[in-house]
């Protein structure tokens, strides 16, 4: 995935306007824009205009980044809990048919 930024003054405090990143695929395919302002963040999809797109404030931005990584440790502790109890078992089973 490419990210452009549309304005090239990076280091700066964000104004009315905010900032706002090209987002494009791989293959150069625009998949849209995001727009980090002082107060939301929104995504643009395609050729939706600023103003149109789904607009979430920062906290409830951070709130879901919070539940997608509360997510994947769920997921990776899981992963690992089949891991282990699938090394417990083979020793057993082979005492079993000794």
């Amino acid at each position: 995935m490419k990210v452009k930024i549309k304005d090239m003054s990076v280091n700066m405090e964000l104004g009315n306007n905010g900032v706002t990143f090209d987002v494009y695929e791989n293959d150069e395919t625009r998949l849209g824009d995001l727009r980090l302002g002082r107060g939301k963040v929104e995504w643009c999809k395609g050729k939706t205009k600023s103003g149109n797109g789904v607009q979430v404030n920062w906290k409830e931005l951070l709130a879901f980044f919070d539940e997608v990584a509360a997510k994947k440790v769920e997921k990776k502790a899981a992963k690992k809990a089949v891991k282990k109890a699938a090394k417990v078992a083979v020793p057993r089973a082979r005492k079993a048919g000794a």
